[in-house]
């Protein structure tokens, strides 16, 4: 982000790339309807596109909540209203020991958000659309085939194309085959598979019923059947994990959010896939700002419900904990 010299407006980008960036020297509601989820909106800063994510839920008692979500961090927004596709909210942003406080006034129809935030510094004009979500099926299992006697181990891939067709791979000591016909539906997954060996060629499909964590079905073809079952990859860290992210400046919200196949987003920022190995979690990215290019990597450990770490950039270290988000019922409104 490259701040121009444009009066007060200045002041105020420069603050966010220091408060972006500093770190110490030696040691950061129902998919697809209504205004529910995650919102990624994109709006001019000066000469400069950022991008935002807005997230909408509900409290317990059935008022409407919001988050501003950005390499920043974590800001709660007050007073969100929705009504007849008009969607309203102020947004208080503190940096150092200065508030500055925004208003936006806007709509969602047919999937688009667009508004204007205003403040005392004029207006931006804010457009974005729902952050698309990994189609359910979506996901990688370790599983085992029996026939006979004797086992079998592969890993299935259930992936999708920009449209959310599915598509899928299976790999194996023996190599690797594409997937066809591949179909979720209510929980059942389906595909079909071409096994090929050094004298012969023959198609065999699965039909299965998925779980949060397992995968058990039965591979059928014309020399018979062999049950299966998998355990999906990475589920210990799927979810949404509210962190606190703290160095010698304090401590700031920020949100990881890690989908079915493990792609994920740190505050705004794609991630296009973590590493998950032994509960030990890692991902990796690169923020330009200007001409310059800041390269971040994170390093934690689950444990059941908690993640703790360390944020590392060419600046120093911060320590990051935080838990996963637990999401229960809201009460039914009339």
């Amino acid at each position: 982000m490259k701040c121009m010299t444009l009066g007060k407006t200045a002041l105020i980008c420069s603050l966010l790339v220091l408060f972006i960036l500093a770190q110490p020297v030696s040691a950061q509601g129902r998919r697809g309807g209504g205004i529910y989820g995650d919102w990624l909106i994109k709006f001019m800063f000066g000469e400069n596109e950022m991008e935002s994510i807005l997230s909408f839920s509900r409290n317990q008692e059935g008022q409407y909540t919001g988050q501003w979500i950005s390499v920043m961090g974590v800001n709660d927004m007050k007073d969100v209203s929705f009504a007849d596709s008009k969607l309203k909210f102020t947004q208080v942003f503190r940096i150092g020991d200065q508030d500055y406080t925004s208003t936006f006034a806007g709509s969602i129809k047919a999937g688009k958000l667009s508004g204007l935030l205003t403040s005392d510094q004029g207006e931006i004009d804010i457009k974005g659309q729902r952050v698309p979500r990994s189609p359910r099926g979506v996901g990688s299992w370790d599983m085992t085939i029996t026939v006979g006697e004797r086992e079998y181990t592969g890993t299935l891939t259930i992936g999708a194309d920009k449209d959310g067709n599915l598509n899928g791979l299976w790999k194996s000591s023996r190599g690797e085959s594409k997937l066809s016909d591949v179909k979720y539906e209510n929980r059942e997954l389906s595909f079909s598979r071409m096994i090929t060996t050094q004298d012969s060629e023959w198609k065999t499909t699965f039909t299965g019923t998925m779980g949060r964590e397992g995968l058990e079905g039965v591979f059928k073809s014309d020399r018979g059947e062999a049950p299966a079952k998998g355990k999906r990859i990475g589920t210990a860290a799927m979810g949404t994990w509210n962190l606190i992210i703290s160095s010698e400046q304090g401590e700031r919200k920020q949100r990881l959010r890690v989908n079915s196949d493990l792609s994920a987003l740190f505050g705004s920022t794609h991630i296009k896939k973590i590493s998950l190995e032994d509960n030990k979690l890692s991902f990796n990215y690169s923020l330009e700002f200007g001409d310059q290019t800041f390269d971040v990597s994170f390093s934690g450990e689950i444990a059941e419900t908690k993640l703790t770490g360390e944020l590392e950039t060419s600046r120093g270290t911060q320590k990051v904990t935080g838990s996963k988000r637990v999401y229960s019922r809201r009460p039914r409104t009339q």
